[in-house]
């Protein structure tokens, strides 16, 4: 059986490169989706886009703000609450997506429609597994986590009951 080996993370200067290339693409779609070349120039979106815009944008800005503050500070349980955050965001725009269905791929041979919304089934299901590994990766973050230490008064070195 092989010895279990604790996962490293990558380093602080990876880490933060990472998460200013995400922050840069979220700026990027949000220009592209917003100004030029805009979201009504995809050929299959309907106008009902714009009942999912707003989540959508959302989604985009939240997860800009989560990659900034993760380029100043990125403790484990702090990327795992961003991570469920940005995730369960992600729901919401899938779900809506569901719900109003802005797609229109015209009278095509294949069932298109039917391809969609099984890849919105699977993506939901995959973010609430995702939103779960979250959750998983924040308890062990917050059991790992080093306990801050109360100085003691000169003179009273007992330990304090916990």
């Amino acid at each position: 059986m092989p010895a279990v080996t604790a996962r490293r993370r990558p380093s602080a200067a990876a880490r933060r490169t990472g998460y200013i290339v995400a922050a840069a693409i979220n700026i990027v779609l949000l220009y592209l989706i917003n100004n030029r070349p805009g979201w009504d120039a995809v050929p299959f979106l309907t106008a009902d886009t714009l009942r999912v815009l707003a989540l959508v944008n959302a989604s985009l800005v939240v997860g800009l703000v989560v990659d900034l503050v993760q380029v100043v500070r990125d403790p484990p349980w702090l990327v795992a609450i961003g991570g469920m955050t940005t995730t369960a965001i992600g729901i919401a725009v899938l779900v809506r997506m569901w719900r109003v269905f802005p797609l229109d791929f015209g009278d095509a041979s294949f069932d298109w429609p039917l391809l969609a919304r099984v890849l919105l089934a699977v993506g939901v299901i995959g973010s609430v597994a995702g939103i779960a590994a979250q959750a998983v990766a924040l308890a062990r973050a917050l059991r790992d986590r080093p306990h801050v230490c109360v100085p003691q008064p000169p003179g009273n070195r007992q330990a304090r009951p916990r």
